[in-house]
């Protein structure tokens, strides 16, 4: 039983699958989509929320460059790899660019009926496999595929049935199974990554503008699309996707290859009635969203949250022995691997043998053994034998029993290491229920300091409605006749104590008894006044605060 964790890395997101092969069953343990800023400490995470520290990695190569070549297929080994290096270095020159600043591998078919192989070549700058490295941390990078390769692990098809895979994750990548064989791949830009960055530009999310697509239909009806008005963001899917089907009706018209089906995936095959939107472009080919042959419909899993992540499930089943191993960028970086069709061909080289057998065997004197074999053996002979034999067998038996006991102590070690990788997850996750909590104790006890400023509030205000009618009804008692009260003004503190009285009178004297009695009387204390005397009156503005 063996696993691998496959990680598709574009632009904001990772899909990513943890697939578990059981001889020829495959499981998949853990998978989803995660949003990032930082792609290290994002692959970082996943590694660490699947147990997959210890786990092979399997990766998407990126701006990858396909090239085909034929050559004879009567070359031997060393002719044909010196061959399509030289069809390589031509086309580097004619590009102005060094072929040694790329990494190339290259897989050989034969074509029917032609004395040719055919050869499909891939390279990528050498830079760019060392930036897909330096981003892995924990774990180890065991494949590093084309992801136009690594998309037909996942397809069943039946022999010359012939297919297209059009996977829209970051740009389109359409690849072109043939009798079983992927026989051609092709790069569009056109992609998923124009759509999000629009839509992220308008909600300032990557993970929303994912989200819209998901919830976003396209309607079609009578050879025309229509979309739901209340999604303006159609704007953005329906001219991207025009293009790759115009680009895809391009692709099948110059190939002449009549195609059954063309399957759909990718981070935009998510946007709802898809398939029914390509089916409107294509008489002859059935289009369908791709399914993974291997996944079925479970009761608490949609089959759909697979469909989400194929391109990490293809990359996982890379790892685990599928599709085009010759396709690694991760191992034989120093020279290219040995295609499968040459590996099958016998060698021609005949095989020299040694012609003095004889003298290679012969023993130097100075070790010839001591005793006779050929007669009856000595009493001597035969404990030495036995003894021989009975240290042989104890080596043997230490030798069994050391293997099996290092290998129980790797197992236990291993299951120890897991079990500390998961509680520390369970810890980091009640870490963050903890600090949760405590934000929402900080929040209620918020609430409860507002709730008793409000009822403090409420009882000052509950006291300052007792205050002025209490005041109104001293005043009345020691109010001289000839005194006015024009104005009362309650308003000018928070604790409504403060009062500022006006009155008028013809006579001073009055407004000064006034004054007097509000201070002797302990209606107001801090009793202070102003006065104006105007034509006919006397006004006089009294300030003091309730008791």
């Amino acid at each position: 039983m063996s696993s691998s964790l496959g990680l598709c890395i574009e632009k904001n997101l990772i899909k990513y699958a943890k697939v578990t092969k059981n001889r020829e069953e495959l499981t998949v343990d853990a998978f989803g989509i995660k949003f990032y800023e930082d792609v290290k400490e994002a692959i970082k995470q996943v590694i660490s929320e699947t147990l997959s520290k210890n786990v092979p990695i399997s990766i998407n190569l990126t701006d990858e460059v396909y090239n085909y070549f034929d050559v004879s297929s009567l070359l031997n080994k060393n002719e044909l790899k010196t061959e399509i290096e030289n069809d390589f270095n031509e086309f580097c020159e004619k590009k102005k660019i060094s072929s040694e600043d790329y990494e190339s591998r290259y897989s050989i078919s034969k074509e029917d009926g032609k004395d040719t192989f055919k050869v499909m070549h891939v390279s990528v700058f050498k830079s760019s496999i060392n930036s897909i490295l330096d981003n892995i941390e924990d774990g180890k990078v065991s494949t590093i595929t084309p992801l136009g390769m690594s998309i037909a692990n996942i397809i069943s098809t039946k022999p010359k049935e012939n297919v297209i895979v059009v996977n829209m994750d970051d740009e389109t990548v359409i690849t072109s199974i043939i009798n079983q064989k992927i026989n051609d791949v092709k790069r569009i830009k056109q992609g998923p990554t124009n759509v999000l960055k629009k839509i992220a530009g308008k909600e300032n999310s990557y993970s929303k503008a994912y989200e819209i697509c998901k919830n976003s239909t396209i309607y079609t009806m009578d050879g025309k699309e229509t979309i739901d008005e209340g999604n303006e963001y159609m704007e953005f899917i329906i001219p991207t996707l025009y293009k790759v089907v115009t680009d895809l009706q391009k692709y099948i018209t110059k190939s002449k290859i009549n195609y059954d089906k063309i399957y759909i995936t990718g981070t935009l095959s998510v946007v709802n009635n898809i398939d029914l939107y390509f089916q409107e472009f294509f008489q002859q080919e059935k289009c369908e969203i791709l399914k993974p042959y291997f996944i079925k419909d479970r009761a608490k899993i949609n089959i759909k949250d697979y469909i989400e992540v194929n391109s990490a499930l293809s990359l996982a089943m890379q790892d685990l022995g599928y599709g085009m191993q010759e396709m690694n960028f991760q191992k034989q970086t120093f020279s290219m691997p040995i295609p499968e069709i040459l590996k099958k061909e016998p060698s021609k080289e005949k095989v020299n043998k040694p012609k003095n057998i004889s003298k290679l065997n012969k023993v130097p004197n100075k070790i010839q053994l001591d005793f006779d074999m050929s007669g009856k053996l000595e009493k001597t002979e035969k404990w030495m034998l036995r003894g021989a034999g009975l240290l042989v067998a104890i080596i043997l038996v230490y030798s069994i029993y050391s293997i099996y006991l290092n290998n129980r102590i790797n197992q236990k070690l291993q299951e120890v290491q897991d079990s500390i990788t998961y509680t520390d997850s369970q810890i980091a996750m009640a870490d963050t229920d903890i600090n949760e909590i405590n934000g929402k104790a900080n929040e209620y006890n918020q609430m409860i300091n507002d709730l008793n400023n409000v009822n403090s509030r409420l009882e000052t205000n509950m006291d300052s409605k007792g205050r002025i009618p209490n005041l109104l009804t001293n005043i009345m008692s020691i109010i001289p006749e000839n005194v006015q009260i024009t104005e009362i003004d309650n308003t000018s503190d928070s604790d409504g104590k403060h009062v500022i009285i006006k009155a008028q009178s013809e006579y001073y004297d009055e407004l000064g008894y006034f004054k007097v009695k509000l201070k002797e009387d302990d209606i107001l204390t801090n009793v202070v006044s102003s006065q104006e005397t105007t034509e006919n009156f006397v006004e006089m503005v009294i300030e003091g605060d309730l008791l």
